[in-house]
C-alpha cells in the first residue's frame, strides 16, 4: 500500500483515461479502476461484453497472442486478460463473460 499518496501520485493513469476518452470516446464504455496499490495502473474492464474488450484491446495495439484466458466461479465465467502501454500508464484491459452451459446431446433444437 502506498501510505501518504496524494491523488498527485495517480496523475499517470488519470491522465491516461483523460486521454482515452478523448482518443477513443467512441469506444464502449469499460467500467474503470485507479488504485493506490498500482499508481500507474489503470484498469478498464467488461463485463458480459467480450466484443468492447476486443475493441480496446485492438484500439490499445495489445496484441491477441498477449490475451490470456482463464475461468472463475467453478469454471461458470470466462476471463480474458491482456496489459498494454498507454500515456505512460499500464493498463490492465479484463473481461468476464459466462460460459455458454453446454448443450445436451439429442436435445430438441
Amino acid at each position: 500500500m502506498n501510505e501518504g499518496l496524494t491523488l498527485d501520485g495517480l496523475a499517470v493513469p488519470l491522465r491516461a483515461l483523460r486521454l482515452l476518452a478523448a482518443d477513443f470516446g467512441h469506444l464502449a464504455a469499460p467500467t474503470v479502476g485507479v488504485t493506490t496499490v498500482w499508481p500507474d495502473r489503470l484498469e478498464l474492464s467488461f463485463h458480459g461484453d467480450l466484443a468492447g474488450f476486443e475493441a480496446w484491446r485492438d484500439a490499445l495495439g495489445i496484441a491477441p497472442d498477449a490475451v490470456t484466458h482463464s475461468t472463475q466461479s467453478g469454471g461458470r465465467t470466462r476471463v480474458l486478460l491482456a496489459y498494454g502501454q498507454y500515456a505512460g500508464a499500464t493498463v490492465k484491459l479484463v473481461a468476464y463473460a459466462d460460459v455458454p452451459a453446454p448443450a445436451l446431446a439429442g436435445a430438441a433444437a
